[in-house]
């Protein structure tokens, strides 16, 4: 029988606990307990593909390129996004296959640099709004605008940052090659960061882009371009929830696509929280469930995952 198969996003944030434990041995740290719980996924049979965040770790490389200006040439944001890509898979390609083998499974882990295509029609090119790298004073951020023809934002009281745009993913460019690995019983980490953004030209060459794609729509748009039966998203806790943080909080344990729409159009869900998650499983549920498969979506916290597969715990999306 064939296996089912399962797309888990995981953020980059997970990799970085606090301030005092954002080392790459503090990283790594992070990451072999999480893949404890990946583990636990592919032992009671699912085929899995890993996606992972990078936004602290594109940071820490922008920051260390602008402070080396005057020894090295700077990294362009979409190599910085390649570089993440590597580091972080070799972490969870490392950790996963140790925490595969102390269990005596038999599965080769690989980690794939993945390049995602975007328009330069997008909208978001004419408006960038996503924040990336390190803050600065207001003084700074001005001369670094003029300087390096930066678009810059005020970022919640903390100092100015760099924006660039945010573009919609529209496809996977090496999803054949994915779809390839786990036919021959791989466990596969691709699209890091969202995979790194590239246009295709008229004679389809790719070039580059500055820019950074969501992690969970390219994870959505993956696990749709695979068929997968399953998107999950690690989170910070177990379920979704109504009224977050009020006396009339309420838990959810399922909601149909409709029911997750409305609560969106009622602002429920948070538009930098918990909002760009449940529209990611949306996208993907709706896109299999026009193609007439019926997929659906899981949001959990890590250490939740094996409970919430058992519909004991976790907010399902699309059942």
């Amino acid at each position: 029988m064939k296996k089912p198969l399962a797309v888990v996003a995981v953020g980059g944030n997970a990799l970085i606990r606090d301030d005092s434990h954002n080392s790459i041995p503090d990283q790594y740290g992070a990451v072999v307990e999480s893949v404890r719980h990946i583990a636990e996924m592919i032992e009671a049979g699912w085929d899995l593909v890993l996606t992972h965040g990078n936004g602290p770790q594109v940071g820490f490389i922008l920051r260390r390129s602008e402070l080396a200006v005057d020894e090295v040439s700077a990294v362009p944001l979409d190599y910085a996004v390649g570089d993440t890509q590597g580091a972080i898979g070799y972490m969870f390609q490392k950790a996963l296959g140790n925490e595969l083998r102390r269990r005596r499974i038999n599965r080769p882990v690989v980690a794939l640099v993945t390049q995602t295509r975007v328009s330069l029609d997008d909208p978001a090119f004419q408006h960038p709004a996503k924040p990336v790298g390190a803050f600065f004073d207001e003084v700074t951020a001005r001369r670094r605008q003029k300087e390096l023809g930066w678009t810059l934002m005020e970022d919640a009281g903390r100092g100015w940052r760099r924006t660039v745009p945010s573009p919609d993913p529209l496809e996977i460019v090496e999803h054949g090659v994915i779809a390839e690995l786990l036919a021959q019983g791989c466990v596969v980490i691709a699209c890091g960061g969202g995979g790194i953004p590239v246009v295709r030209d008229e004679e389809q060459r790719l070039s580059g882009v500055e820019a950074v794609i969501d992690k969970d729509l390219a994870s959505a748009l993956l696990a749709g371009q695979l068929g997968a039966d399953l998107l999950l998203i690690p989170t910070g806790v177990e379920q979704v929830a109504v009224n977050f943080g009020t006396p009339e909080q309420r838990w959810l344990d399922r909601l149909s696509v409709a029911q997750a729409r409305d609560l969106i159009a009622q602002g429920q869900f948070g538009a930098g929280s918990m909002q760009p998650k449940v529209e990611a499983i949306l996208r993907f549920v709706s896109q299999s469930h026009a193609n007439g498969k019926d997929a659906c979506g899981l949001i959990t916290s890590p250490a939740a995952i094996r409970d919430a597969l058992l519909h004991k715990t976790g907010t399902w999306i699309g059942v």
